[in-house]
């Protein structure tokens, strides 16, 4: 583990696999997690020749800092971090809130992406029902921290199959939701109740894309998913059998070998 401190004031932890013989690869998590959920994704690709750089984002795991205002806080990171890594472009993924997150930074910093995952994740702007609940959630952790709500979202971030079959990966999710810093995961709640609608600047991606969903999401389900492929021309949409919400985690062998090929063909454009 690597820190760097940027100046938005936000120090952020990251892990740095590899060397860049092919793409660099920036991977952003979701919430409430941190940068181990891409832990088989990282190793993989690291051993497949590519840089993978996975950072925690503001607030969550080790990573500290003014809290962020917006998505956009959280996309200046990246780059910030880019940059301090010397990485001109980079193929950029992120799930759930890091797929929104992925989407601002392509809206805000196109000439850095060469190419983009969106795994369960929607582009539409908050609903005034959702702004209500995301900042009532926000108040919540705070008052209470984050072990109740952890407990609740659990079953909900898995599907029935992973929950009670893969005592592993359910773990591990679980430790992750918990060991959130609950100021670091209201601020990224309240951020998220003010995100911006995405689906414009989504049509404008010309860069390779992959859309990934599990075919059980609970959250984004592959409807979502179908409307991201349909807005960025030429993008591939895979669905993962029998995964819910972490994809990544629960069918990590099949969305390695995905993603691995993905990252390979946008190589070779």
């Amino acid at each position: 583990m690597q820190t760097v401190l940027l100046p938005s004031g936000a120090r952020i932890a990251y892990d740095d696999f590899g060397q860049q013989a092919k793409l660099a690869v920036l991977l952003v998590h979701g919430h409430p997690f941190d940068r181990s959920m891409w832990g088989p994704q990282a190793g993989y690709l690291a051993r497949n020749g590519y840089r993978v750089v996975v950072p925690d984002l503001r607030g969550y795991g080790e990573s500290s800092g003014p809290a962020v205002g917006g998505l956009g806080d959280f996309a200046e990171d990246l780059v910030g971090l880019a940059d301090h890594l010397g990485i001109d472009r980079f193929a950029l993924g992120g799930l759930s809130m890091g797929g929104q997150i992925v989407m601002q930074t392509v809206r805000d910093h196109p000439e850095r992406i060469a190419a983009l995952l969106l795994a369960d994740t929607f582009a539409e702007p908050e609903t005034d029902e959702g702004k209500v609940a995301r900042n009532q959630v926000a108040d919540r952790v705070l008052a209470e921290g984050m072990t109740a709500y952890a407990d609740e979202l659990l079953p909900k971030m898995l599907s029935a199959g992973t929950l009670h079959e893969n005592l592993e990966v359910t773990g591990h999710v679980h430790k992750m939701m918990r060991g959130a810093p609950a100021a670091g995961a209201a601020a990224a709640l309240r951020a998220r109740a003010k995100r911006p609608d995405y689906r414009d600047s989504l049509k404008q991606v010309s860069v390779p894309t992959l859309v990934a969903v599990g075919s059980e999401d609970e959250f984004t389900p592959v409807s979502d998913a179908r409307l991201l492929h349909q807005l960025v021309a030429g993008s591939e949409l895979v669905v993962l059998d029998g995964a819910g919400h972490l994809p990544n985690l629960e069918r990590a062998a099949e969305f390695n070998d995905v993603f691995g090929r993905f990252l390979d063909h946008a190589e070779e454009r």
